[in-house]
C-alpha cells in the first residue's frame, strides 16, 4: 500500500560549534518530548526555502537566511511517508523564543545550543530530522 507523502523541512541552526535544538511538546504524536531539530510541513504552493523561513518566525520568533541544503531522505511512519530536506540556515534577524503564538503548527516547549549528543535520542526512536543531521557525511561522532 501506498501512503501519502507528507514534505517538510529541517533546520540546522549554527552557532559556532553549537546546533539549536528544540524539545517537542508533551503531547507530540510522535516524538514526544524529544530534542531534536526545528522542522516545518510545506503548504500548499509553498516552496522548501518558504517554509524555511516560515518555520522560523512561526516556531522560533526569529528571521532566517538559507545558506544551502545539507541532507534530504524519506521515511514511513504509520499512516504517511515523510519526505524531508535538511537546511543549514543562520538567524538573520531576532532571538529564539518558544513557543510561539501561531496557531496551527506544533509548538516546541524549549530551545537550547546544544551539540549532536542531544539529538542522538530522537534519532534512535525515529527523528527523521535527527537521523538527517548526524548522517551528514563527515560529521565526526559527537560533533555538533
Amino acid at each position: 500500500m501506498e501512503w501519502p507523502m507528507k514534505r517538510s523541512v529541517a533546520l540546522a541552526i549554527m552557532r559556532g560549534e553549537q546546533i539549536l535544538v528544540v524539545q517537542r511538546p508533551a503531547d507530540d504524536e510522535d516524538l514526544p518530548n524529544a530534542w531534536g531539530l526545528p522542522a516545518a510541513s510545506l503548504r500548499e504552493g509553498e516552496s522548501w526555502q518558504d517554509t524555511v523561513r516560515r518555520a522560523g518566525v512561526e516556531k522560533l520568533g526569529v528571521e532566517l537566511a538559507i545558506e544551502h541544503e545539507l541532507n534530504r531522505g524519506s521515511l514511513t511512519r504509520e499512516h504517511y511517508t515523510l519526505e524531508m530536506r535538511l537546511f543549514l540556515a543562520r538567524i538573520s534577524a531576532g532571538s529564539p523564543s518558544t513557543p510561539q503564538a501561531a496557531a496551527n503548527v506544533t509548538q516546541y516547549q524549549a530551545w537550547k545550543w546544544g551539540t549532536a549528543d542531544d539529538i542522538r535520542p530522537a534519532a534512535e526512536r525515529g527523528s527523521l530530522c535527527s537521523r538527517l543531521y548526524l548522517g551528514i557525511d563527515g560529521l565526526p561522532a559527537g560533533s555538533p
